[in-house]
């Protein structure tokens, strides 16, 4: 032991000086402030925050009515895509989920929106919320906002 350690050459631990400062206790813990939680206890501060919901994975997804049958529930196929995971091409992925339609209101082929809720029944997680038609067609509202008729429609 003696040997290995005339080889070394190391010079006594309490010699060594290293820069931080919680060694040795050289900095008291009462110049640093204890992390709190701006919701459990308020403390006036300089700057003021205001209040953020925390985030979710998955708040909410969209997907078209395949089944309306059932009172209350509609069936609502989400397709995604993903890449194949030995040909790396993006397929389809498919799948069904049940959402809450407390007023009957969709019918088969809706688009709707998945937003993620407590637990209504075994299978039923999500809410269906109408989503504003995306088959709008542009032109129309184009040719409405500037009120001039198109060539094809003029009277010749």
């Amino acid at each position: 032991m003696a040997f290995t350690h005339s080889l070394l050459q190391l010079p006594p631990i309490h010699s060594l000086k290293l820069s931080t400062p919680f060694l040795h206790s050289s900095t008291p813990l009462s110049l640093f402030s204890k992390p709190t939680s701006s919701l459990t206890s308020p403390t006036p501060q300089s700057h003021s925050f205001t209040f953020l919901p925390p985030i979710r994975a998955m708040k909410s997804i969209q997907g078209k009515v395949v089944c309306a049958t059932n009172d209350k529930t509609v069936a609502v196929e989400v397709v995604r895509l993903a890449p194949h995971p030995k040909y790396k091409r993006r397929v389809r992925k498919k799948k069904k989920y049940q959402a809450h339609d407390p007023d009957n209101k969709f019918q088969v082929g809706d688009i709707v929106q998945l937003e993620k809720t407590r637990p209504i029944s075994k299978t039923k997680t999500f809410l269906a919320v109408p989503v504003l038609n995306r088959n709008l067609k542009k032109k129309d509202t184009e040719k409405e906002e500037l009120g001039i008729p198109l060539e094809s429609q003029q009277q010749a």
